[in-house]
């Protein structure tokens, strides 16, 4: 096992990393850029390096900078958290070349999945249902035209580097098709600085649904069930609850097994979760994100595991402390993405938090960096914070999230508690009959107004 693991991240996940080295005994290293001194990741590792200036290239995103520290402080291991280098493969290589463990997967598959042509294509050849689409990057306008003729409107046109949602474009009819390719291609450009595109079909009303893998390394993998992360704005999510409310257990046993029969077969390590696009019973691969996932802790309540301490051990080349028949669904959660933000602009709001106080309770869990006279810093993403509920069924669990979000208090800044609040009182949430479009159409139809 590690004698010391650095931890290159911050805010809510890096102490959650911190945590996890606590309870494992393993000394841990925060690193921070001149504008986290304060922050409470730095005060909670055993050492603390400042790696950098404000800006995240020049700190967070600092290759030289981070194994220097990890040089320095004699640190055997590196967490990346979600976000920053987590899945940059260059970065991973970077760090078995100094004899530093990456606690996460190879950079060859980083580098797979990193890349969604090249990810749809090997997940095709495991036997993972994908979107219909081009085979690979479509060089001009006529070839998306006849592809979209072939496999039907509407389409839509992505970034093979993409995420976030930049380069995405949907056609509903071959008029639309120049104007989303060329304008996929100049945002994937400005974005990514790749410029490569491909075609799928557009599915109208599907759902998000994803499925936590995890792999040994050596050939054994196991799935954690899915989380449904439809309620999403501008393609991020902001609302996560596990299990699916419309998957049944026939379908979760059946798409489990095939991920994690797909991931042992290319020996991955560690925690990664395969996306898909949910319509009418069927699944379609849309990307695997090769790190830890943000929701993660709704897996964690529903399956009673701890996955960041499962990252380190097998990294450490130990045995997974679980089996498939070992892992069993008990219960409900979700989880809500608490964001700095003003409402229903959701324009960044850093600033001074004044007052604060976590919900509590039986089934109530907060993960946060935030305490009282912290100054959120307008450097960064605006995630300050995650609210994650437990019931023993969704109903149990929907009336502790109205519970914990009445009972939680930030002031000094806005934030989007007020729009879970508010979702909670909608017929749709209630029931879980909601996919992707409908927060968006929502918003559009009531947040607005409602201020």
């Amino acid at each position: 096992m590690f004698n010391k693991i650095l931890v290159a991240n911050r805010g809510e996940i890096a102490l959650r990393v911190i945590r996890a080295c606590r309870e494992m005994g393993i000394k841990s290293v925060a690193v921070h850029s001149t504008a986290d001194s304060d922050a409470m990741h730095v005060r909670m590792a055993d050492e603390s390096v400042c790696i950098g200036p404000a800006a995240g290239t020049s700190s967070y995103l600092s290759m030289p900078a981070i194994i220097a520290a990890c040089e320095i402080t004699g640190a055997e291991a590196i967490h990346p958290g979600y976000g920053f280098l987590s899945e940059n493969a260059k970065f991973v290589q970077i760090v078995e070349d100094h004899g530093i463990t990456f606690i996460g997967p190879t950079a060859e598959h980083i580098r797979i999945m990193g890349d969604k042509i090249t990810a749809k294509e090997t997940m095709k050849k495991l036997g993972v249902p994908c979107v219909p689409g081009s085979d690979g990057g479509i060089p001009d306008i006529n070839t998306a035209k006849r592809i979209g003729t072939d496999i039907g409107y509407p389409v839509i046109i992505k970034a093979t580097a993409g995420g976030g949602g930049r380069g995405m474009k949907v056609a509903n009819t071959e008029a639309d098709i120049e104007q989303a390719f060329l304008t996929a291609r100049a945002e994937s450009k400005a974005a990514f600085g790749n410029d490569e595109v491909y075609i799928e079909k557009y599915l109208t009303t599907p759902r998000h649904i994803e499925i936590q893998v995890f792999g040994d390394g050596k050939g054994k993998a196991v799935h954690l069930g899915e989380r449904d992360c439809s309620l999403q704005r501008r393609h991020q999510k902001v609302f996560e609850e596990a299990p699916g409310p419309c998957i049944s257990e026939k379908e979760r046993q059946r798409i489990g097994a095939i991920c994690a029969e797909a991931v042992s077969k290319i020996n991955y390590i560690g925690a990664g979760t395969i996306e898909f696009l949910y319509e009418n019973g069927e699944f379609y691969f849309i990307e695997m994100n090769t790190r830890l996932q943000v929701e993660h802790p709704i897996t964690e309540s529903i399956f009673g595991v701890d996955i960041v301490r499962e990252q380190i051990r097998v990294a450490a080349g130990l045995k997974m402390n679980f089996r498939q028949e070992d892992l069993s669904i008990k219960g409900h959660s979700i989880e809500v993405r608490i964001n700095a933000e003003k409402i229903p602009s959701f324009a960044p709001c850093p600033g001074k938090i004044t007052a604060y106080h976590a919900p509590g309770g039986l089934g109530v869990r907060t993960d946060s960096a935030i305490y009282v006279g912290y100054t959120i810093p307008p450097y960064y993403d605006s995630l300050i914070g995650k609210l994650i509920v437990r019931g023993r069924d969704r109903s149990e669990a929907l009336a502790r999230l109205s519970g914990a979000l009445s009972e939680i208090i930030i002031d000094g800044i806005d934030t989007t508690i007020p729009l879970f609040r508010s979702l909670l009182e909608e017929e749709d949430i209630q029931s879980g009959d909601y996919n992707i479009h409908w927060l968006e159409k929502w918003l559009d139809k009531n947040f607005a107004k409602n201020q």
